[in-house]
């Protein structure tokens, strides 16, 4: 039996299926899909989304930002979970991913200084405050690294895998590492151009799947050393077992057709947790509801792990939440593995004869001890990471 010194002490999320983890299973367990027209933004596009419609703390918008308010309010439930509630001082690493936080919170200088040829420098500052690791640090008062991933849409994965790769060169103690993003009226308006987005619901690997639709939110898991952990009296369950990450440099937004970059990176999360393929008990798979990517992954994961795969795609409940994607989607592996079920594939109804394998279409029970969250990015990033329960 593998096991790992690793453990995932507490699980934090924030999206449109839920101000919280517990309420997030709630609404994915029913079946239930929060979407409808932006409203944080003006656009003249009509294309749903899943816009996060609760409250968000106050102080953190001040600092021009929604994305750190999302990311705030899932790191502040993932301590609580962790039962970590003081950090100044403690050796925490701190790993977030993200795309949009990093780039476009300065959208409206540009906007201004087209407008009028002159405006206010204060965009430019809250800009430079908007780096989500960084702030996280400060807020916090850790003295472990701090480091943002941007590396499109595997970046909260890859955070997963940073942050498990310090516990293990003792870089630090515990790791807050996930991700985080806002809707954004950039990447609204650029995925349209790219013509796929879903002017419907999206269904992930259905035969008439149409498109994405965006989302935004956030996933944050605390990992500790087991030492450290049950020093605290944590009672073990959740592990981070492991990570792997490929690029296979096809396309700038289209995937390998033969998926060399996916399959490598799960090869190698499977190889440093230690375990084949037939102790997956279920993926929770990228599954945008584009047509490449869907085909393409639907491929590999039928190479891999067989005809017989239980797996499904979460985003019919949060849609893609960009560099948040892979922080969410782990939070939701790691809590299905917990609870022992996950939802149904939401969107899913007809098999593509182009895809050899199809998701849950139901609330689907789970007993394995391991599960897989894999992560398909613009340039050829791919990534992927194993999440174990003990006990089982």
């Amino acid at each position: 039996m593998v096991k790992s010194d690793f453990l995932i002490t507490g699980l934090g999320s924030v999206s449109a299926a839920g101000d919280s983890l517990e309420s997030s299973l709630v609404s994915v367990g029913a079946g239930v899909r929060n979407s409808g027209s932006v409203s944080i933004f003006s656009t003249s596009l009509t294309y749903p989304v899943f816009e996060y419609k609760g409250p968000l703390d106050s102080g953190t918008k001040m600092e021009g930002s929604r994305t750190l308010a999302l990311l705030l309010k899932a790191v502040e439930e993932a301590l609580f979970d962790s039962g970590l509630h003081e950090t100044r001082g403690l050796r925490i690493g701190i790993c977030i991913g993200t795309t949009v936080a990093s780039q476009l919170n300065d959208l409206g200088f540009y906007r201004a200084y087209r407008e009028t040829g002159t405006t206010s420098l204060d965009p430019v500052d809250l800009f430079l405050k908007g780096n989500p690791a960084e702030f996280l640090s400060h807020r916090l008062g850790t003295k472990g690294p701090a480091l943002t991933i941007v590396n499109a849409c595997s970046s909260g994965t890859d955070a997963l895998g940073v942050a498990l790769s310090w516990l293990k060169s003792d870089l630090c103690d515990i790791a807050i590492a996930g991700g985080a993003d806002e809707l954004s009226l950039i990447p609204y308006a650029g995925f349209s151009s790219l013509g796929i987005l879903n002017p419907g619901l999206c269904a992930p690997f259905d035969r008439d799947r149409k498109g994405l639709n965006l989302g935004e939110g956030a996933g944050v898991m605390v990992i500790e050393k087991r030492s450290l952990a049950l020093s605290r009296g944590v009672t073990p369950s959740l592990f981070l077992a492991g990570y792997g990450l490929s690029s296979d440099a096809y396309h700038l937004t289209a995937p390998s057709p033969e998926g060399i970059g996916l399959k490598t990176s799960i090869d190698a999360a499977l190889s440093e947790a230690g375990i084949s393929p037939h102790e997956i008990s279920f993926v929770n798979a990228h599954g945008t509801g584009t047509q490449d990517n869907d085909q393409v992954e639907g491929k590999v994961l039928s190479e891999i792990f067989g005809s017989d795969l239980t797996f499904l795609s979460t985003k019919g409940y949060t849609g893609h939440t960009l560099g948040a994607a892979g922080g969410i989607e782990g939070v939701f592996t790691a809590a299905g593995l917990k609870e022992g079920w996950i939802p149904a594939s939401a969107g899913f109804c007809l098999q593509d004869d182009n895809i050899p394998i199809s998701p849950v279409k139901v609330r689907t029970e789970i007993s394995g001890r391991y599960a897989l969250s894999t992560s398909l990015a613009f340039g050829g990033n791919n990534a992927a990471v194993v999440i174990g329960l003990e006990g089982r």
